[in-house]
């Protein structure tokens, strides 16, 4: 279990920060843009939580919550990094239980005709967002992969949560009766 008794260590007023194994990263290093960005996506997920009615959404959410801090720690531990324990990793089950889920929650909807807009309710609203920024810690974490070792199934998670969102956003949306399409060109003058 982990025990915060201190939250200020003063280590990172050189610009620098901890990684899971020790070493000392930049905080600017992409490996820590990375994490920094599924911990956004997870305080987008918490907004969202907050002005979420339905019990069984807001569980599922919570869920997802829980998953993204293991993703966090799974990403600030590189791969390779000879430690005493076995690090934290995202596994399949993980991912497995997304794509359950996604169609659970699909299996409610109408097919898509058009793009949606966006927006509709605050919820639905929130889980957009938080769709936009896992969708941004995915193409980080997919560049750091070209660069050092990102697990498989963190970036599976990572791709199936965006979708996870979307879908979580047409249910807030009253099962997608309430979402505003896309229409090409609508505001174009003559």
């Amino acid at each position: 279990m982990v025990t915060l008794n201190k939250i200020y260590t003063r280590t990172g007023d050189d610009g620098s920060t901890g990684l899971g194994s020790g070493e000392r990263r930049s905080k600017y290093d992409l490996r820590v843009a990375a994490y920094g960005t599924v911990d956004e996506t997870n305080a987008v997920i918490g907004c969202a939580r907050a002005v979420c009615e339905d019990k069984a959404l807001s569980d599922m959410l919570m869920r997802v919550q829980n998953d993204l801090f293991d993703l966090g720690a799974d990403l600030a531990t590189p791969e390779g990094t000879d430690l005493p324990y076995d690090p934290l990793r995202i596994d399949t089950s993980q991912v497995t239980r997304l794509e359950r889920e996604i169609d659970l929650l699909n299996a409610r909807l109408t097919p898509l005709k058009s793009f949606v807009l966006p927006g509709g309710s605050p919820l639905a609203a929130q889980l957009h967002l938080a769709r936009t920024v896992a969708r941004r810690a995915e193409r980080l974490m997919v560049e750091l992969a070209a660069a050092e070792t990102v697990g498989s199934p963190a970036l599976r998670y990572i791709n199936r949560l965006s979708d996870l969102l979307f879908v979580a956003a047409r249910i807030a949306n009253n099962d997608g009766k309430a979402e505003v399409l896309w229409v090409p060109g609508q505001s174009r003058t003559a």
